[in-house]
């Protein structure tokens, strides 16, 4: 048996919840530090980049849904250790302002229940959609569950930047317990009982881990699928950390603006991949190539504009192009996703999670040392020049890379699926 159209959707709470969380730490938790604390950029980049970096265990959970099932209490457990990890951020950036030295070492620690509780549960509940999730259904299953993740974390940014105004830390704090307690409840709810229902794998495998990863690296298609996706995904990352300290510093927006100018962007985000996913799946008009082209070229112009936006300062309409910018990320991201799902099931049977995991790590990845490249670039250029500039640069360094992206897709991929004779592989 496998996932009816209904618990999909059930499982696409869980990214919902993850999305959710994880917002609040990436974007209001990092604004907050760098704008009211007066904190440099760079220190929210390396909190933000350790919760990244730990993703790297993100294989591991997929091998061991892969090998030994029990994927229903490594999502909840995850997700119980991600809002843990959300709530002493908060209380960390709370503690920081009485006493820095306190106040580092809280969110360090938040940080890394994060990045576990991301892992644990995130690359779970993939597994469990690529195995238990008919092969013609993956793709569609890949997009209901982006969309949804892309959705909790539009609302929630803009539910809590309609509610931090005045901010208090008092108040931040309380949103974020609301939000956290939420989406441990929403999950357990959304995932109670459905593995059992379902054939998610068959019998236990006893391949140790790293036969199992060096396996799956082995596979030409997969291992430079990897590739692709830390390069483009660092593109995608590296505005992170900067852009609404951007929209602080250079545009004079209060912390309720510029947690709102996150959820507009990610509504940017849904509206470009539920085009895609009407366009592609449901129309088939284009292939998931050109999609991911035109989303990684439209990204670039949506970057420009920002750039040069900044030479106006307050006055300019930024939030239509962040609006912009998140439209032709989601057109890439959810074009991605679709070829991701169709890659996880070649190769190798009963594998998919450890793929997932693979990509996972490599996203992860390239999603810290994106961020951190970012603000630490943001810290030294703002010291040699002005602060439109600096910020203006990055943006510009970041649109370079989205262009890169979109050539080595046009390589690599073909139709719908990657194609394996096209990868170059150093040395090969």
């Amino acid at each position: 048996m496998t996932l009816s159209w209904l618990q999909i959707v059930r499982l696409g709470l869980v990214q919902m919840c993850l999305g959710a969380i994880v917002v609040l730490t990436t974007s209001t938790l990092n604004r907050l530090m760098v704008v009211e604390l007066a904190l440099p950029a760079v220190l929210p980049g390396l909190l933000v980049a350790l919760h990244y970096g730990i993703q790297i265990t993100r294989p591991n959970w997929g091998f061991l849904s892969d090998t030994g099932g029990h994927r229903t209490r490594w999502i909840i457990g995850g997700m119980v250790v991600l809002a843990l990890g959300g709530l002493g951020a908060a209380f960390g950036v709370f503690v920081l302002e009485a006493s820095f030295a306190a106040g580092l070492a809280i969110s360090i620690a938040a940080y890394a229940l994060i990045g576990l509780g991301v892992g644990a549960s995130g690359t779970s509940l993939l597994a469990l959609l690529a195995t238990a999730t008919a092969p013609r259904r993956r793709a569609a299953a890949a997009t209901i569950t982006w969309l949804m993740m892309i959705a909790g974390i539009a609302v929630t940014a803009a539910t809590v930047g309609a509610f931090l105004d005045p901010y208090s830390p008092a108040l931040l704090l309380r949103i974020v317990a609301v939000v956290t307690g939420g989406a441990v409840v929403l999950t357990v709810f959304a995932v109670w009982g459905i593995e059992q229902k379902v054939i998610a794998r068959t019998e236990p495998d006893p391949m140790p881990f790293r036969d199992g990863i060096r396996e799956i690296w082995s596979e030409r298609p997969a291992r430079n699928f990897t590739i692709f996706v830390f390069l483009s995904m660092t593109a995608y990352f590296m505005q992170e950390l900067i852009l609404e300290p951007y929209a602080g510093l250079v545009f004079a927006f209060t912390p309720g603006q510029s947690t709102s100018l996150s959820g507009a962007q990610n509504g940017g985000v849904f509206l470009g991949m539920v085009l895609v996913g009407v366009m592609a799946t449901g129309l088939r008009i284009g292939s998931l190539r050109n999609w991911v082209v035109f989303g990684c070229l439209g990204s670039a112009s949506a970057l420009t504009i920002i750039m040069i936006m900044g030479q106006s300062g307050p006055g300019a309409p930024l939030m239509a192009a962040v609006v912009g910018l998140g439209f032709f990320n989601g057109m890439f991201a959810v074009a991605a996703i679709g070829a991701m799902m169709a890659l996880a099931g070649q190769g190798r049977g009963r594998r998919e999670g450890t793929r997932m995991g693979l990509w996972g790590a490599a996203q992860a990845i390239a999603a810290g040392f994106g961020g951190l490249l970012g603000a630490a670039a943001v810290d030294v250029m703002r010291a040699m020049t002005g602060t439109a500039t600096a910020f203006g640069t990055v943006f510009l360094f970041e649109a370079l890379l989205f262009l890169a992206s979109a050539v080595m897709a046009l390589r690599i991929m073909e139709g719908g699926a990657p194609r394996p004779s096209a990868y170059l592989v150093p040395g090969e």
